[in-house]
């Protein structure tokens, strides 16, 4: 019901309620950075610097094209073990790392027929090479580069975007407008792919997807609210519209994180918070 809720003009509730500041916030230039040269990371700490979901770019070479976003998940909690998805199927694993040596035991899969099967045979071979793995960086972004015995790479994986988003927020701003009073929270969720949240009135609930070809793509859909109405449901309103428009997320500072349009327009800032 709130998606299908066309927001009233909000003069007549300001004029009722407390006026939030409007702060304006900048992001970095990313044209400028962008153009910065990729870097190798020396990994000091592979459980930390590996660890999550890694988006697989390239296979020797050339680009993945899949009828399924293809990934994989490195799980150092849970002892050394793979998961993922290859394009069609689901797979999952263990795999032994020792210095810059990596190797993957047999993968076990789901038995799904899909159409392009060159494409999650060609990724099953390409982990099956891999033998060593080094870490680099470009701007933000960060690559896992998976070579054979000899040294060639077999394999670029990309830094999930959502590893950035993961964890819970205060909503800041709407629309350049400071809301940060309201108290509207959202938890996104980077392993299920899912967003809950709070907005002093509601539950919403709703899921997530993202382009890996894009830096910081990410896409809410699916949004649903409990259909309570409360006296401030015209900013639970435009909290949804906004995250329907987001194209992609920027990083503001440490804490803060920017949600973009599809022009490249902040509709929401969110604060990292701590739910515990």
């Amino acid at each position: 019901m709130a998606l299908l809720m066309v927001p009233t003009t909000m003069d007549a509730q300001k004029k009722k309620d407390k006026k939030y500041n409007k702060k304006a916030v900048t992001v970095e230039n990313t044209q400028a950075a962008a153009e910065q040269p990729m870097h190798e990371i020396q990994v000091t700490d592979a459980a930390k610097q590996l660890y999550g979901e890694w988006d697989i770019i390239t296979i020797r070479k050339k680009k993945v094209y899949t009828i399924d976003r293809a990934y994989l998940y490195l799980d150092f909690a849970g002892g050394y073990k793979v998961y993922g998805h290859n394009g069609c199927n689901t797979i999952n694993s263990t795999f032994q790392l020792s210095g810059d040596n990596l190797v993957f035991g047999e993968f076990i899969t789901t038995s799904r027929q899909c159409h392009n099967v060159t494409a999650e045979k060609t990724i099953m071979h390409a982990l099956a090479d891999v033998r060593k793995y080094s870490l680099t960086a470009q701007y933000n972004a960060q690559y896992l580069n998976l070579m054979n015995s000899k040294g060639a790479v077999v394999m670029v994986l990309k830094r999930h975007n959502l590893d950035a988003m993961n964890g819970a927020w205060l909503v800041k701003e709407i629309n350049s407008e400071n809301v940060n009073e309201l108290n509207m929270r959202v938890v996104v969720d980077a392993v299920m792919q899912t967003i809950h949240g709070d907005t002093g009135c509601n539950i919403i609930n709703g899921i997530i997807t993202l382009d890996p070809t894009k830096d910081m793509a990410i896409q809410f859909e699916d949004l649903h609210s409990t259909e309570h109405n409360c006296e401030k449901i015209d900013y639970e309103t435009a909290l949804l519209l906004a995250l329907e428009k987001t194209e992609s997320c920027k990083r503001i500072n440490q804490y803060e994180m920017a949600l973009l349009d599809k022009k490249g327009n902040i509709v929401i800032v969110l604060q990292r918070i701590d739910l515990r």
